[in-house]
């Protein structure tokens, strides 16, 4: 495994119909819904990591704290970074930050484990 504090990614997004709130059930106003914030942010996460993993290797996500700072319109371009803040054994925290046209749209932090991809797939179907 080679992961590093400071690898980080970008990705670049732009709001849809479905991706809003009320899509996303999470609410009934046409703005980015927070759900879909933080599946992108977790996209970011796994796109930083992505060249350091093992084979037979993945992540997946056990912590998320998120603020989801002001609400971003349809049409909006959103750009997502995370970038490794730390690194415990197979416990890999991130710091996540979400801009739009406006300025800051939420910051927090992501936590994944990195997990033996089968093992894990055959915990899941027991």
């Amino acid at each position: 495994m080679a992961h590093s504090v400071g690898d980080t990614a970008t990705l670049n997004f732009t709001v849809t119909d479905g991706d809003t709130a009320i899509a996303m059930e999470s609410g009934d106003v046409p703005v980015l819904g927070t759900p879909r914030l933080i599946a992108w942010c977790e996209a970011a996460t796994c796109e930083a990591i992505a060249t350091g993993l093992e084979d037979g290797t993945t992540t997946v996500g056990y912590q998320i704290r998120m603020d989801h700072l002001s609400p971003t319109p349809i049409g909006a371009a959103v750009s997502v970074t995370a970038t490794v803040s730390d690194v415990d054994g197979r416990r890999i925290t991130f710091d996540v930050h979400a801009t739009d046209n406006e300025g800051d749209a939420a910051t927090g932090t992501i936590s994944r484990m990195v997990v033996d991809r089968s093992r894990f797939i055959d915990n899941a179907n027991d």
